[in-house]
């Protein structure tokens, strides 16, 4: 009887050591997607902020390549 309520016992203590670390996991996953999201958005912002300049720069192109673009979109979806 008292080996069951011991088993029990050690088996409740597992289990709460298993909640703690999962909720510690949890926490630890949050953060790293946190920072994942942040260099992301940072990464795009660059990405639009030297498409943009690259347009400023050469404006001509950049109208020709989204005529261009904007031809075969349309084509592309008509069929």
């Amino acid at each position: 009887m008292a080996t069951e309520r011991k088993e029990t016992e050690d088996l409740a203590a597992q289990i709460e050591a298993i909640r703690a670390e999962m909720q510690n996991l949890t926490s630890t996953m949050g953060r790293i997607a946190g920072k994942s999201v942040n260099r992301a958005q940072d990464k795009a912002m660059e990405t639009k902020e030297s498409a943009e300049e690259a347009i400023k720069q050469n404006p001509l192109p950049a109208v020709a390549i989204a005529a261009v673009l904007g031809l075969l979109f349309g084509l592309l979806t008509r069929r």
